[in-house]
């Protein structure tokens, strides 16, 4: 039964006039606004991202998730003529991908031919293997996608940005590596070089893990019961090296700052690794919140880990590494936002949204950020 606030998925709702979603980003990255929450308090204060500096400590750790969004919007061609839109969402194997596939008739066995940015055939092929529901199907691709992506493929905004981006790497962190991603890890996307060396000379550490977002990430929940989503997997990696700067960090009196809720889902998914739970992690919040885990101490050392994680953070969930969180704004009913409420609680977060929407602050991928201490 459905009766404490926020079991509800409408109980994620807030009202946004659409000129505050953010179309372009600003210039430069650390120009954006920063509205800081105070979890004791839930007041709010609002300064630039520039200024990130005045709220951390000497010693405060800040972790963020360094994968590059793939250029994964495709065009190709059928043996017809007719032309396709392929968006890649994830590799299943060496030269095979899930994507969404824009057109009709395509269907398993269907070769289709790679488009260059010309429009024209560029070598390379991808053939229909299955067929999954609605526009999703699994391609093999005739060549590994890493050869051949870069110089073929577009970079995927979200579908709430309807403007075109100048420049590709704007839309990419400053320290971003391996790519992977379908989508940017955008509270990473504020930090300039020279403002993570001025955190640098002023003691703050610096640590990366690697989450690859996938498109399922800002869709909104689709079910009615916050505790019926079932979460998408994502491929994320914490190294061994990372990790025991991350816990030395935290045991030598440093707070463990998240940038993002990719990088907050890698991290508490390596706390619940190190105190031996393994598999499946969706329903721990269900369970943290009926006292099954009461056994877990309130902070855990991360533990290395390489592969997926299905971790759904939703209010009743208790952070194990995560001590402060610095986040974009989300969308209503998003998953992400349900992460936000389960840190820093739910009324508190969308009261600090409705300051922000009355403060013009601007929103989702490319808008302002928001720190919860």
């Amino acid at each position: 039964m459905l009766t404490s606030p926020g079991d509800r998925v409408t109980d994620y709702d807030y009202d946004l006039p659409e000129a505050l979603i953010a179309q372009r980003p600003v210039e430069p990255r650390d120009a954006s606004r920063l509205l800081h929450l105070d979890r004791a308090s839930g007041s709010v204060a609002h300064r630039h991202f520039r200024d990130l500096g005045d709220f951390l400590r000497p010693g405060d750790i800040l972790v963020a998730n360094d994968t590059r969004v793939l250029p994964a919007r495709l065009f190709a061609r059928k043996p017809t003529g007719g032309r396709v839109e392929l968006l890649l969402l994830e590799r299943r194997g060496e030269d095979t991908w899930a994507a969404l596939v824009g057109g009709r008739g395509v269907a398993e066995g269907l070769t289709l031919a790679v488009l260059d940015h010309a429009g024209q055939p560029a070598g390379v092929t991808a053939t229909v293997v299955a067929t999954g529901p609605e526009a999703q199907r699994l391609l093999r691709f005739s060549a590994p996608v890493e050869t051949w992506i870069e110089a073929l493929g577009y970079t995927p905004l979200p579908p709430y940005i309807h403007e075109t981006l100048d420049d590709p790497e704007r839309y990419q962190t400053v320290y971003a590596r391996p790519a992977g991603s379908a989508a940017a890890p955008t509270a990473g996307l504020h930090f300039t070089p020279d403002l993570l060396l001025a955190l640098r000379q002023r003691g703050v550490l610096f640590e990366t893990v690697t989450l690859h977002v996938g498109l399922d990430t800002f869709k909104p929940v689709a079910v009615e019961a916050v505790g019926d989503h079932v979460i998408h997997s994502e491929w994320a990696r914490l190294s061994a090296d990372a990790a025991q700067r991350i816990n030395e960090a935290h045991l030598a009196g440093g707070r463990i700052v998240a940038v993002g809720t990719t990088t907050a889902r890698v991290l508490e998914t390596a706390a619940l690794r190190s105190a031996g739970i393994t598999g499946s992690l969706q329903t721990i919040s269900a369970r943290d919140a009926a006292g099954e885990t009461s056994n877990i101490c309130p902070w855990r050392p991360v533990a290395a880990f390489e592969g997926p994680t299905d971790l759904f953070i939703y209010p009743g969930y208790r952070f194990r590494a995560v001590a402060a969180l610095l986040t974009n704004f989300h969308l209503p009913r998003s998953s992400l936002l349900m992460l936000v409420s389960a840190f820093a609680g739910r009324e508190a977060v969308l009261a600090a949204y409705r300051a922000a929407v009355a403060e013009r602050y601007r929103f989702y991928s490319f808008g302002d950020a928001m720190l919860i201490l």
